[in-house]
């Protein structure tokens, strides 16, 4: 008797619907088998037909901000599926400016529960045997350079931001050696959700200005996140990764 097929391998994307994370599945979907998360189903499936290889891949609808379902939800998917786990890119994220007065106790639990909580309860799962088979070897989470500084109503994004990159370094340390964790700090991409911003005429142009290299493009995050994954990044762990066109460096902006 012959025996049964081996489960196939995959790679996790969270946020793979738009924006980086859309570019980042399509870039990575010839090497990789994926599995896509994000809330829309219909603009995840949208991603998985933009893909090489679109039967290779999976479609997984969950919203990152009902955190404590994941528990359920990602062991249920992978069981449906045959799936395993062996590297995550976090790149989910919620963005809303918004002032301090502005801000509710209901919208600072979402943000963080997105942008780093789920980060957190994902990489939970994937390490348990039960549920992946420790097969979990490379985590990259996509933050920001706002986990670095501070701007007017970036409270809960800097906030969140800040917190992924502590939870990086204290994953790369616990999970070495088996286990490779590191974070790309992006500066401004034109994506979907920074659209609202690149829509003021002020903002766009004093963005323009702050960065020596001009704005960015999601595959610029891309391939910073691809060598992350990859084999040649095989002794870098615990490292945040700034891709900003220089805008970290110019004291003059």
């Amino acid at each position: 008797m012959s025996e049964p097929p081996a489960p196939a391998t995959y790679v996790l994307i969270t946020g793979a619907s738009s924006g980086i994370g859309r570019d980042m599945a399509i870039s990575l979907s010839g090497e990789h088998r994926l599995i896509l998360n994000g809330r829309d189903a219909e603009r995840l499936e949208q991603t998985r037909l933009a893909c090489q290889a679109p039967d290779r891949h999976r479609c997984w609808p969950h919203d990152l901000a009902d955190v404590t379902t994941l528990a359920s939800a990602l062991p249920a998917f992978l069981r449906q599926h045959d799936a395993l786990v062996v590297g995550f890119v976090h790149c989910a994220a919620q963005l809303k400016v918004l002032p301090l007065r502005s801000i509710t106790i209901a919208h600072a639990q979402d943000v963080m529960n997105t942008n780093v909580l789920a980060a957190l309860e994902i990489t939970r799962l994937l390490l348990r045997k039960d549920v992946n088979s420790k097969m979990l070897t490379n985590i990259v989470f996509v933050s920001s350079i706002a986990s670095q500084f501070g701007a007017r109503g970036f409270t809960t994004y800097c906030a969140s931001k800040a917190a992924l990159d502590g939870l990086m370094k204290a994953l790369a340390v616990e999970l070495a050696p088996g286990v490779r964790v590191n974070s790309v700090l992006p500066g401004s991409i034109r994506t979907p959700m920074t659209e609202t911003i690149f829509a003021d005429p002020v903002t766009a142009e004093r963005l323009v200005k702050d960065y020596p290299l001009g704005i960015g493009l999601p595959s610029d995050i891309t391939h910073a996140v691809t060598f992350l994954m990859s084999d040649q990044a095989r002794w870098i762990t615990g490292h945040q990764m700034v891709v900003d066109g220089g805008r970290s460096a110019n004291i003059s902006a």
